[in-house]
């Protein structure tokens, strides 16, 4: 039986994130021994003071609020965990989910894009979304204005779609698509990793955009400016292996600049909803785990010596700007298992914090 407090609490502990909840879990064996445990391996880790774990009234208090909502908890590691999201490099350890959980599990694409989309932008993302829907695919979007509510309503003409969101799912952002998110949950599946009342804030969006890029078997950039959240998604698709579309666009719109980027990158070249199910063919392609995701379940095996070498290693390469992961380890030159019990051994001190799409920074002043 799954003890969904125990799982909450670990997710929930400080110094937890994604992997490190993974290889926790895979050390131990279950949250409960993972907790048991986690005061000692931080201060093993260098950590000062106590690790914060909530209370098991608190993770208790919190299940409970999110039933009296209608909403669910998914935990990683668990049959109900979306498979497609769990196959990315930093899943969330746990999602609440209002609506019909059991979308996650079906073929997915997902629709984004600029929030300040034009008329024609918007109604080609209602009608590609639509014309996937009646496909009997889920189409997802992150519930922001323009592109991704147009995407939400197109395929809800025709079938379902998923909404992942930045804060709680308790609460709406942008407010004035909440009518439309209680539709969604109504009729479809909306989608939260961060805990109930959380306001979304301009940090909450990258995780959320991970989410988005995870659950789907590819993304549809329509209207996309050159720093646009809609390439990060697109960035954070093809980290995991899925494919990417964009539909073309003037290059005198300053809203299409980043989209017709990506299609000089490669990008599926997309005018309806035709090209995007011509390139995903087949269903269930099946994707490869992400570079490092079976290193993160392994534990290092240096001896103390060259463990404290490859530990300082490690720092002098990290620093407050984020890195990627797997850079990391081809500059380590070390074992991918190694470089990840560090880095985990280093978020739990406190000393590092991870970050959506597998990267990893020095927390302020915690430099080599």
């Amino acid at each position: 039986m799954i003890d969904a407090a125990d799982r909450l609490r670990l997710a929930r502990t400080e110094g937890v994130g994604p992997v490190t909840y993974r290889r926790l879990l895979a050390r131990f064996g279950s949250p409960a021994a993972a907790i048991e445990g986690l005061p000692e391996l931080a201060r093993s880790a260098g950590r000062r003071g106590t690790i914060a774990i909530p209370p098991r009234a608190a993770a208790e208090r919190e299940i409970a609020a999110v039933g009296r909502l209608g909403a669910q908890l998914l935990f990683f590691g668990t049959p109900s965990y979306p498979p497609l999201l769990a196959q990315t490099a930093d899943p969330p350890p746990v999602l609440a989910v209002a609506g019909d959980p059991g979308l996650l599990n079906r073929r997915a694409v997902a629709i984004v894009g600029a929030r300040n989309a034009s008329a024609n932008g918007r109604r080609l993302a209602e009608m590609i979304a639509g014309d996937l829907a009646a496909a009997g695919v889920v189409v997802v979007s992150g519930l922001a204005r323009g592109i991704d509510a147009a995407a939400h309503i197109g395929a809800l003409t025709q079938g379902t779609t998923a909404a992942c969101i930045a804060g709680g799912i308790d609460t709406a952002y942008p407010p004035e698509n909440a009518p439309l998110q209680a539709r969604i949950a109504r009729d479809g599946a909306v989608v939260a990793e961060m805990p109930l009342g959380t306001i979304a804030q301009a940090r909450h969006f990258p995780r959320r955009n991970r989410v988005i890029a995870g659950l789907a078997l590819g993304v549809v950039v329509v209207e996309a400016a050159l720093k646009s959240g809609s390439l990060i998604t697109a960035r954070l698709s093809l980290e995991a292996n899925r494919e990417v579309f964009a539909v073309p666009g003037s290059p005198l719109d300053e809203r299409c600049r980043g989209s017709n980027a990506l299609l000089r990158d490669g990008a599926h070249l997309t005018e309806s909803a035709a090209d995007v199910l011509a390139a995903l063919g087949q269903p269930s392609p099946g994707f490869s785990a992400a570079p490092g995701f079976a290193e993160a379940w392994t534990e290092s095996d240096l001896p103390p010596a060259e463990r404290a070498r490859a530990e300082r290693t490690v720092r002098e390469l990290l620093g407050p700007t984020p890195c990627g992961v797997d850079d990391l380890i081809r500059r380590c030159q070390l074992p991918a298992a190694s470089v990840m019990s560090i880095l985990s051994d280093m978020e739990l001190a406190g000393h590092l914090e991870t970050l959506p799409g597998h990267r990893v920074a020095l927390v302020a002043g915690q430099g080599g």
